[in-house]
């Protein structure tokens, strides 16, 4: 099981799923959500995922119809994103786990957006848009 919360800790949330796919999202609006060069993101079951504690500090924001990005009203911290058309899965930021996660699949996405001053110096696979349908 892996645990997380927010900035300011009023919002508790744990999920009982395994995290073996990590993204790292270039797109201009995950770095304007982020305020960073791009956002890290898994993949998880909303069947699996609860908040465990501080859920009336949730506040959404829909930046993009059909999808809503869920952070603490409080810290602002982003927790996750949902597509309206996907409601099994959720996009976890991983900045707010608190428990380790060792991941097998990890990469780049929409590198065609990337931040002019970010270098790529991980190795990683790089996709100019999303990454490939598995």
């Amino acid at each position: 099981m892996h645990q997380g919360s927010c900035l300011c800790g009023k919002v508790e949330y744990e999920y009982r799923g395994e995290i073996d796919e990590v993204s790292m999202c270039h797109c201009k609006q995950c770095q304007k959500a982020q305020g960073s060069a791009f956002v890290a993101v898994a993949p998880i079951r909303s069947a699996d995922f609860s908040i465990t504690r501080g859920a009336e500090y949730l506040k959404e924001y829909r930046a993009t119809p059909g999808k809503v990005r869920v952070f603490c009203a409080e810290c602002g911290s982003p927790l996750y994103s949902a597509r309206d058309d996907l409601p099994e899965a959720k996009r976890l930021r991983l900045g707010t786990l608190d428990t380790p996660i060792t991941p097998s699949k990890r990469y780049h996405a929409w590198v065609s957006s990337k931040a002019e001053w970010f270098e790529f110096e991980d190795g990683l696979p790089c996709y100019p848009q999303g990454a490939p349908k598995r």
